[in-house]
C-alpha cells in the first residue's frame, strides 16, 4: 500500500481530465521529482459522437438512466484506457514506471445543494487499473462532499502549490464548461478563495449546436458576428446562482438549454448570433463581477482552459478587468493541460496521504485526502 513516505526518485504521475464541456480526454504525463513540475507529455483524445451524446443525456434527468450510465461508465474507462496507451507511446515511458493515475472522471451529475448532497463521475477506476497495469487514483470529490464541502473547485490546490506569488496577487480563471477562479493572494498564510462563478463555454457550445450543430464557437467568431441583448442579459442574470456567496460549484444539470428556455422563452423572435453573443457577455460579465468583487486590487488574471481559444469571451474579459489577462502558457503551462496536471498532482497527494481540497475553497469542514486508490 503507498505511504506517506513514498520515494520521489522518480514520480511520474499520470492526470486524465474530461470536463463538463464534454469535448474530450485530456491525458498527461508529469514529473513531480523537481520542486516545480514537468509535463513530459500531452494526448489529446475527442470523445466519439454516440459517446459524447450519451453522457450529455446523463447530465440530466432522463427514462432508463441506470442501464445507460452503466454501459457509459465502462465506456469512459476504456477511452480513458486508450488515452493513457497512447500518451505512453508517444512519450516511450513504459506503464511500471507511472506511480499512478489520476483519474476525474467524467462528472454527469453534480447536486451540492440537494437536500443530501451527491457529485457522481463515470469511468469505472477498476477497469482502468486493469487495462493499464497502472494503480488508479480516482472518485476524487465525494469525500470532500462528505465532510460537508461542495466537492468543487479541485484544482485550487494545484493552483496555489505552483501558481501563487509572493510579489502580486493573482486570479487563476479556468475557463472550461463552467468557469472558476482561485484567489491567490501575496500573503502565503492568507486563506486562498476559490469557486465557480458561472458558465464559460457550457451554454455557448450548447447553443451552437441547437443552432448549427457545431460543437464549439472557434475563436468565438460566430458571437463576434452577432450584437448582445441587454433584455437578454438582464433576464439571465437575474439567475440566484449568480448571487449566492461563495462557496459554491455548478455545472451544466443547471446552465444548460432547458435553463435558457426557462429564462428566455421568447428566444425565437432573436437572431440566433445575437444569442450567442448574449451568452458570450453572460460568461464575461458574470467572471468580471466575480473577480471584482472578491479580489478588486488583483494584479494578474492567469486564464487556463478550453475558453482561451474564444478571442471574444478574451477581449470581453481584458477590458473588464483592471488587471493583467494572459494565459498559463506564459508560465510554461498550455492552458488546455492545467487540469489534467491538477489530478495527476491530487493522486501524487493522496498516495502520500497528504489533503488535497482547500476547505477554504470547497466549504468542508476540514481538509481531507481525496479519492479511492485501486492497484494495478
Amino acid at each position: 500500500m503507498p505511504d506517506s513516505d513514498l520515494e520521489d526518485t522518480e514520480a511520474l504521475y499520470i492526470g486524465l481530465m474530461s470536463g463538463t464541456s464534454m469535448d474530450g480526454i485530456d491525458a498527461v504525463l508529469v514529473d513531480f521529482a523537481q520542486p516545480s513540475p514537468k509535463l513530459l507529455g500531452h494526448h489529446y483524445q475527442p470523445w466519439p459522437e454516440s459517446v459524447q451524446h450519451t453522457l450529455r443525456q446523463l447530465s440530466l434527468p432522463g427514462d432508463n438512466e441506470i442501464e445507460q450510465m452503466g454501459l457509459a461508465d465502462i465506456a469512459v474507462a476504456n477511452h480513458f484506457a486508450e488515452s493513457v496507451d497512447q500518451l505512453l507511446r508517444q512519450t516511450g515511458i513504459p506503464a511500471h514506471r507511472i506511480q499512478a493515475i489520476g483519474s476525474h472522471g467524467q462528472t454527469i451529475r453534480h447536486r451540492p445543494q440537494a437536500t443530501s448532497p451527491f457529485t457522481l463521475q463515470i469511468g469505472d477506476p477498476n477497469s482502468l487499473a486493469e487495462k493499464t497495469g497502472i494503480t488508479v487514483v480516482g472518485d476524487f470529490r465525494r469525500r470532500d462532499m462528505a465532510a460537508g464541502g461542495e466537492g468543487a473547485p479541485l484544482a485550487t490546490g494545484f493552483h496555489a502549490a505552483y501558481l501563487a506569488s509572493d510579489s502580486e496577487f493573482r486570479v487563476i480563471l479556468n475557463l472550461g464548461g463552467i468557469a472558476n477562479i482561485t484567489l491567490l493572494p501575496t500573503d502565503a498564510t492568507s486563506q486562498v478563495i476559490g469557486f465557480d462563478t458561472g458558465p464559460a463555454n457550457t451554454l455557448m457550445d450548447s447553443w451552437i449546436n441547437h443552432s448549427q450543430q457545431r460543437s464549439f464557437d472557434a475563436q468565438g467568431d460566430w458571437a463576434a458576428s452577432g450584437e448582445e441583448q441587454e433584455e437578454i442579459l438582464q433576464c439571465l442574470l437575474a439567475e440566484d446562482y449568480f448571487k449566492r456567496p461563495p462557496p459554491k460549484s455548478t455545472g451544466p444539470e443547471l446552465f444548460n438549454l432547458d435553463w435558457l428556455a426557462q429564462r428566455l422563452p421568447t428566444y425565437d423572435s432573436y437572431r440566433p448570433e445575437d444569442i450567442q453573443a448574449s451568452l458570450c457577455a453572460l460568461s464575461s460579465r458574470t467572471i468580471v463581477q466575480a473577480i471584482n468583487r472578491y479580489a478588486p486590487d488583483c494584479d494578474r488574471v492567469i486564464c487556463c482552459g478550453g475558453g482561451t481559444m474564444n478571442l471574444t469571451l478574451m477581449d470581453q474579459l481584458q477590458q473588464g478587468l483592471n488587471a493583467t489577462v494572459e494565459t498559463t502558457a506564459r508560465y510554461g503551462i498550455a492552458p488546455d493541460q492545467i487540469e489534467a496536471m491538477a489530478f495527476a498532482w491530487l493522486a501524487k497527494q493522496t498516495l502520500h496521504k497528504q489533503p488535497g481540497n482547500l476547505p477554504s475553497v470547497t466549504g468542508a469542514r476540514h481538509a481531507v485526502i481525496l479519492g479511492a486508490i485501486y492497484q494495478a
